[in-house]
């Protein structure tokens, strides 16, 4: 019997672990925890909104006498922690919201915690959830190791690397028992379509320009989020207190090859003439600080848990477009005004 608080639980890697843990786990008490921001969405989890073990609290992590009465109403055996600002190109535009929840909402929920479990940690685990984007940039060759040193090269990847100095430091200081997990790029169903691969089926499906910074170069390790979610819950229940686990997919695309893969695919599934989709590929001037490469080294969470992704990244792809177009009023409905006007401040383009 467990009772867990899922932070950011309405987000894009949130609701699917949310989802995992409220079906595999029907004796646990899952709170999801989400302010509900605009890449927050309650439709993400309508499946199980009713599920009897499960409760939505909308509400900030920043705000520390309301976590301090959460903590007493549930009396939380663990948490989940997945609330964040992550999106590069809106740090760049806004840095001092990512310091806002990534760095202070951090740190306020973990004391917090520490509060709450007033030194008895037997059954007590503080996840965080954080990403490969703190270790920097990489050349051609090479990988980012769990003791890699942090690098961070923008304003989000700054803010996550603050961060998980701060569960560290929670950890070290005050002996809190922490896991930290640094995971490469995710992709899936749900996903909000500022980030590559929903904002290009975005574009596919309405036949406008597809934006690729730069030549399209970057390199970047990517992992079905589905794969991701099943590795933070192997870490959360067997892994080591105080320790550290990168998550990858052993899946490096170029951006452009990804991008010329994915057009491939969705010409065939929307009947079209194959290179129809790949005529609207646009290059966009690269974005500030645009790190090259990413690749993990996932062997520690293999040799000690024995996690693997289990889809290869085309039929992963090939899922998600199914989703995507299985389910347009989802996209529809997130894509609004708001979205609309930011898109065109990034990409000097039209939504």
């Amino acid at each position: 019997m467990q009772t867990i608080l899922i932070t950011g639980g309405a987000g894009f890697i949130g609701s699917h672990l949310t989802r995992l843990f409220v079906t595999k786990y029907p004796d646990y008490t899952i709170v999801n925890l989400d302010a509900l921001t605009y890449a927050g969405n309650l439709n993400n989890l309508r499946d199980i909104e009713n599920a009897p073990n499960y409760t939505f609290v909308k509400g900030d992590i920043t705000d520390m006498k309301f976590l301090q009465d959460l903590f007493v109403q549930y009396q939380f055996t663990g948490v989940l922690h997945c609330a964040a600002e992550s999106h590069v190109d809106r740090s760049i535009t806004d840095p001092l919201a990512f310091v806002k929840t990534n760095v202070m909402g951090t740190a306020t929920l973990l004391q917090v915690a520490k509060e709450a479990w007033k030194g008895d940690h037997d059954n007590k685990v503080f996840y965080h959830i954080s990403t490969d984007e703190v270790y920097g940039s990489l050349g051609e060759e090479g990988f980012f190791y769990e003791d890699t040193a942090y690098d961070p090269r923008s304003p989000y990847s700054a803010s996550k690397a603050s961060s998980d100095h701060f569960v560290r430091a929670y950890y070290h200081t005050y002996k809190l028992p922490v896991k930290i997990s640094n995971c490469s790029n995710n992709y899936g169903p749900y996903h909000f379509p500022e980030k590559l691969i929903p904002l290009s089926i975005n574009n596919i499906i309405n036949n406008t320009p597809l934006p690729v910074y730069g030549k399209g170069e970057n390199v970047r390790d990517w992992l079905y989020v589905v794969d991701h979610v099943r590795a933070i819950d192997t870490i959360y229940h067997h892994g080591k207190i105080g320790e550290t686990y990168n998550i990858g997919g052993h899946n490096e695309w170029k951006n452009l090859d990804l991008i010329v893969e994915l057009c491939r695919q969705m010409d065939k599934k929307l009947g079209r003439e194959a290179g129809t989709s790949e005529k609207l590929i646009s290059f966009v001037t690269d974005r500030a600080g645009h790190d090259l490469r990413y690749a993990i080294d996932a062997t520690k969470l293999k040799d000690e848990l024995g996690w693997m992704p289990s889809l290869q990244f085309e039929e992963g792809l090939s899922n998600t477009i199914d989703w995507y177009l299985d389910n347009k009023a989802w996209l529809e409905d997130v894509v609004n005004g708001h979205y609309k006007a930011y898109y065109e401040e990034q990409y000097n383009a039209k939504a």
